[in-house]
């Protein structure tokens, strides 16, 4: 039997596990292209349809309970259904779910955001990741008076077309049709965690660098962590050039620490991009910065549209986003709440690690936190070209999310292995995890290719 004929046969058995969402993924398939909203919740055989989530669970038609490591794309880190933000949110809907004018919500989760960020003295609302790195970008553009863009081979900003490219092998060109070349031409991809290569790039480019957006840590890349040192070299890049260095922290944002990835790395950002928990499950975006450098926003300092970056929205500000990110914030503004759920994170690193060393197999663990990623590759992926590229092949990665979904664990997606963790999450759960995970490597031992074995 090989690694694929495994998969077939956790395919066979999830396909009767999942029998009602099967008709309504069919249903599904006559209305929206492939059947799906966003083309990575489609996984074989179907995706399962959830129906209810409470806590680190998740529940399906099929009344299949799951733990939970996707979270809601990582923004639901106090769990699903949090009773603090449910009880908030009910109370708002009743006075309102949409006002589309100005109103104090908006200037209170504003107002804690900054408190506890550094470097953000000014702060605007979006309604999604994608638009706030595309109002940041065009922010960095407007005060420096420069076109180019750097960013980083795997690193994923969401849709917006001067981004959209560098995410995945060959890391060129656009990636997706109807994205003109033209769009990206002042968009340079750079290697990640490779200093000497951005070096390069700025004796190159340097002053016409408007910005350097970078993940602190990969997410769709794979989990992968900057090095402190690369992150440091960047801003000193960024100082002497004159670019401005942006930190997305869509996925890092009051994950890694209350100040976010600059806290936890002791790096400073001059703009800082946000989302996901800030909304506590619903949608928003942010992006901040300095007065000076959000000051670029104002029309009412500069008159002339063409002085200033536009930035709007209909759903900006939105009382129920707003609303249920003061919640979640305040939650994780307690005592002890980022060491226990950073410590849980580690607990889970270094234990599949141990097994990892005690199968003597070329797997590697990744992340930083509760951010974790696993990696069959013949080397240490310390950035994505590595993680794409290296690996022993694709069925491990399809076998390995069949057989977690099996046994009730699910993550996104089918091609990469990494997991988030909410304050919910225990550490019977994380046990689990990690029996599950030695359980799947004694299972493909004997198909493992001779160049994975130490």
């Amino acid at each position: 039997m090989s690694l694929n004929e495994l998969c077939s046969k956790y395919l066979k058995l999830l396909s009767e596990k999942t029998k009602k969402s099967r008709t309504l993924y069919d249903r599904a398939c006559k209305v929206l292209p492939a059947g799906v909203t966003y083309s990575i919740r489609f996984f074989e055989p179907c995706p399962f349809y959830v129906i209810k989530a409470k806590g680190c669970k998740i529940y399906d038609v099929d009344g299949n309970v799951y733990t939970d490591y996707w979270v809601g794309h990582g923004a639901l880190i106090l769990g699903h259904s949090h009773e603090e933000v449910v009880k908030a949110v009910k109370e708002q809907v009743e006075l309102g779910s949409h006002f589309g004018y100005a109103h104090e919500l908006e200037v209170e989760l504003a107002e804690l955001i900054i408190k506890h960020v550094p470097n953000a003295e000014m702060i605007r609302f979006t309604n999604s990741g994608t638009e706030a790195n595309m109002y940041a970008v065009r922010l960095v553009r407007a005060y420096t008076g420069r076109k180019k863009i750097v960013k980083f081979e795997g690193g994923w900003h969401g849709g917006y077309d001067s981004l959209h490219v560098g995410v995945s092998p060959p890391y060129r060109g656009p990636e997706s049709a109807g994205l003109p070349e033209e769009i990206i031409a002042n968009t340079i991809v750079a290697p990640f965690n490779d200093i000497e290569g951005v070096e390069r790039i700025f004796k190159n480019y340097g002053k016409d660098i408007a910005g350097v957006i970078i993940e602190p840590v990969l997410g769709a890349g794979g989990a992968i962590p900057a090095k402190r040192d690369f992150l440091k070299a960047l801003r000193e890049l960024c100082d002497k050039y004159g670019s401005l260095l942006v930190f997305d922290e869509v996925i890092t944002g009051f994950r890694l620490a209350l100040g976010g990835g600059q806290e936890y790395y002791n790096v400073n950002a001059d703009v800082i991009v946000m989302g996901k928990i800030i909304g506590g499950g619903y949608p928003i975006g942010a992006f901040a910065s300095c007065r000076e450098v959000m000051s670029k926003l104002d029309h009412l300092k500069y008159k002339n549209k063409m002085e200033r970056s536009f930035h709007g929205g209909t759903f900006t500000g939105n009382p129920i986003s707003m609303t249920a990110g003061k919640a979640t914030i305040k939650v994780l503004e307690r005592p002890g709440t980022y060491d226990k759920l950073n410590s849980l994170g580690e607990y889970i690193i270094k234990s599949l690690k141990k097994v990892v060393e005690d199968f003597k197999l070329k797997v590697f663990i990744t992340g930083e936190g509760s951010i974790i990623g696993i990696h069959f590759t013949y080397e240490h992926p310390w950035c994505a070209r590595i993680a794409h590229t290296r690996r022993w092949n694709e069925d491990v990665y399809k076998l390995i999310h069949k057989f977690m979904l099996v046994n009730g664990i699910a993550y996104m997606t089918e091609h990469t292995v990494h997991f988030l963790l909410s304050t919910v999450h225990s550490k019977e759960d994380a046990d689990y995890l990690i029996q599950k995970f030695t359980e799947f490597l004694d299972l493909i031992k004997p198909y493992v290719p001779k160049e994975a074995m130490t």
